[in-house]
């Protein structure tokens, strides 16, 4: 009995260093990168790593990490984004959403819903993780519309769920791209709780665009130097693409500016903003799905005011080494332990 009550002294000092060290992490701590993304034909997570932030090479040999069938409501996840939380853990949220369905054999119909009444794609449920060594997983499937049923009982959609930690209350905060039956996308955001299980508070609007015709969706906020915030965003204004709005709240007050930050001449979603280790530049990555093969467009900057154009994927600087047509998908920083761990993992 003494043996397992020392055992289990021994283990909780350690689990509770374990959980100061994450606690206490820092830029200076970072030595790689983690990408995660899904691909269209298998509705499933893949995660990629780096150890310079140009070079990515897939994990499991290119081959998913989780399959969309066993944690979706609908059988298939979108839209990946992961993010570290003031808690050491890593909060993985994705769209539970699979838009071949019917074609797999996974439903009926095209869509859960008559698509004239909810519009393309249409879902209700989010799909949230956590983790804190990216390999053993919570898992909690969130309905957007049973949460709320009085004012967002009759959404159209819930996609594209990102998640930052907000130190003013406390709380991780989750915004998504949301819309009322068929109407326009808008974006939105809520509160979660401690263990990333449900949504504790209503979701609120978060930015309109100044044409209240236009759509808008795929929200990317990340914290600057300086206190402010930048939200990259999709405007379906013209051929869809990225823009920019800053604001000093988390969640509210952005500023648009009128200019498109991609590159690209064809349709472009899915931003995502991450710093490269130990270097003032950002990089802007975004899907673009106007081609025929899909693949990722980059822009860099030291200012957010200028940005350099990079290219795509193994057509320029940033290579993707066995993998090709990823979607949607975000990038990280994590310590070279994290990173061969997770790579020896799935050797």
């Amino acid at each position: 009995m003494k043996n397992k009550i020392l055992f289990l002294v021994c283990f909780l000092i350690a689990m509770t260093s374990c959980v100061s060290k994450r606690q206490q992490l820092t830029e200076e701590d970072m030595g790689a990168y983690l990408f995660v993304f899904f691909s269209d034909p298998t509705h499933s997570l893949f995660m990629a790593t780096s150890h310079d932030g140009y070079t990515f090479t897939a994990v499991n040999n290119g081959n998913p990490i989780m399959s969309g069938d066993t944690i979706a409501e609908q059988r298939g996840v979108r839209d990946p984004h992961i993010t570290r939380g003031p808690d050491g853990a890593f909060y993985l949220a994705m769209t539970d959403l699979h838009i071949f369905a019917q074609r797999e054999g996974l439903r009926e119909t095209e869509w859960e819903r008559p698509g004239e009444a909810y519009g393309w794609g249409n879902n209700r449920g989010l799909v949230l993780m956590k983790s804190y060594d990216l390999i053993n997983w919570t898992r909690s499937n969130v309905r957007v519309d049973k949460a709320f049923p009085e004012k967002f009982g009759n959404i159209g959609c819930a996609w594209a769920p990102e998640t930052i930690y907000d130190a003013k209350e406390g709380k991780m905060m989750i915004y998504f791209t949301m819309r009322i039956g068929n109407e326009k996308n808008q974006l939105y955001y809520a509160y979660t709780d401690n263990d990333f299980t449900r949504l504790v508070t209503e979701p609120q609007l978060l930015y309109e665009y100044p044409d209240p015709a236009i759509t808008v969706l795929d929200a990317d906020i990340t914290a600057l130097p300086d206190g402010r915030y930048c939200m990259m965003y999709v405007a379906h204004d013209g051929t869809p693409g990225v823009k920019m709005a800053l604001s000093d709240s988390i969640h509210g007050n952005y500023q648009y500016d009128e200019r498109w930050i991609d590159f690209e001449p064809y349709a472009c979603e899915a931003p995502n903003v991450w710093k490269r280790i130990g270097e003032d530049k950002w990089v802007v990555m975004y899907d673009i799905y106007g081609i025929e093969t899909h693949n990722f467009g980059f822009a860099e900057t030291t200012d957010f005011k200028e940005f350099t154009n990079l290219g795509r994927f193994n057509e320029g600087v940033m290579k993707a080494l066995n993998f090709q047509s990823p979607k949607h998908g975000t990038v990280i920083q994590i310590t070279k332990e994290e990173a061969e761990r997770l790579e020896n993992y799935w050797k």
